[in-house]
């Protein structure tokens, strides 16, 4: 593993999780994990469960003994290291969004590409997509059991900088993260409507907003606080959206609203989707992430209703590997089932979800919205993944 912050930490649990729950075909071994910074990387391997650790994300790639790179290192580098992983024979799962730029997400879809025909597999980390009531959504969605889709409603709401003291952290530096609010958690919302309806967002009008433009320079620059400053006497200039709203149109006739924000005060994770379809509606709500909300229009009009949905029996998507139904899970098992479907895809040779052109896609999305909004709204188009990045 290449980074050890937050997502390293939320990777690290599954890795030590998959092989005790699941039934694989082959097993995870915690070999090493790489940091910048000596001593917070050695503190990093004996707290997650990492037999090695190493300052050089290269010396990784160069060993024999070691088959799979997990990227979790802020957007800037992802290119980089998937790329060298790939082109060593490495399978590669690398944290969304897939690059900063359009064209380093083009170029690791090709790198991916290539790899496949030598039978190696690479993944993007969407974790939202393995929440358990997520996949039963999109079962009963694919099922017919909303019938037409018409509309996608989709939020994603935290207020972790809303105090403007607060430090000019990485995410907040377009050079490292690529974007704000939009990448951060806005790229979650478009790939988990994407998935569970099963249509593309096809253009888009868009605005962001950057409500705090100046923020003082943290005080060190290490982990989620690593920033660069621009000398204006301790502050920085925060050159990513703190807020991004777009309405859609996808490929299969639905219509959208998107909004992604960190400046939704009291809001702390508030991840929320609603379908509406001709014939019922669906809603998830991370808040109540074991539940979900169905409401079926085809029943007669005095048994109608929003219904809910426990989503802890044995033949709900990966609950038989946990506890007795009633008993719930929680955030960081979405990553142990994302470790699961990877490690399972390696050993069977079955297609990844997602995939880097999944996360390409994913990331023509969040150009179209930028483009939109530094045009005025206008309308803009998606691009299409080009044909080329197949091998």
């Amino acid at each position: 593993m290449v980074g050890y912050a937050f997502m390293g930490t939320a990777h690290s649990q599954a890795w030590r999780t998959v092989n005790r729950v699941f039934d694989l075909s082959l097993r995870a071994r915690m070999a090493a994990i790489c940091g910048r910074d000596q001593v917070r990387v050695a503190e990093a391997a004996a707290q997650l469960g990492w037999q090695e650790h190493t300052s050089d994300w290269r010396a990784l790639i160069d060993r024999d003994d070691i088959d799979l790179i997990d990227v979790c290192t802020p957007g800037d580098s992802h290119a980089e290291i998937a790329i060298a992983a790939l082109a060593a024979g490495k399978h590669v799962l690398c944290e969304k969004p897939l690059a900063n730029t359009i064209d380093e997400a083009r170029a690791m879809a090709t790198a991916a590409a290539a790899a496949e025909a030598a039978g190696v597999r690479s993944m993007c980390g969407f974790n939202y997509r393995r929440v358990p009531a997520v996949t039963l959504m999109r079962r009963l969605i694919a099922d017919g059991r909303i019938g037409e889709i018409r509309h996608v409603r989709a939020v994603y709401l935290q207020d972790w900088i809303t105090d403007p003291q607060f430090p000019l952290v990485w995410r907040l530096q377009k050079d490292r993260a690529g974007s704000g609010a939009l990448g951060d958690i806005g790229a979650h919302i478009i790939d988990l409507t994407q998935f569970v309806t099963g249509q593309r967002i096809a253009g888009v009008s868009a605005l962001t907003e950057t409500f705090v433009k100046q923020r003082p320079l943290p005080a060190a620059s290490s982990g989620l606080s690593a920033a660069t400053g621009d000398g204006l006497s301790g502050t920085g200039a925060v050159t990513v959206d703190d807020a991004a709203l777009f309405l859609a149109r996808l490929d299969g006739g639905a219509i959208a609203t998107y909004e992604a924000t960190r400046f939704a005060t009291g809001r702390k994770n508030g991840l929320r989707v609603e379908i509406n379809g001709s014939q019922g509606s669906v809603v998830f709500d991370f808040e109540r992430m074991n539940e979900l909300e169905f409401y079926d229009a085809t029943r007669p009009s005095a048994e109608q209703g929003f219904a809910r949905i426990l989503v802890t029996e044995p033949d709900h998507p990966y609950m038989s590997g946990w506890w007795p139904p009633g008993h719930v899970i929680g955030y960081e098992h979405s990553f142990t089932h994302q470790a699961r479907d990877f490690i399972e895809a390696i050993a069977t040779g079955a297609d990844v979800a997602p995939s880097f052109a999944d996360a390409l896609q994913v990331q023509l999305v969040l150009d179209a919205v930028e483009r939109s909004a530094a045009l005025g709204s206008m309308w803009s188009e998606v691009e299409p993944v080009l044909t080329e990045i197949a091998a």
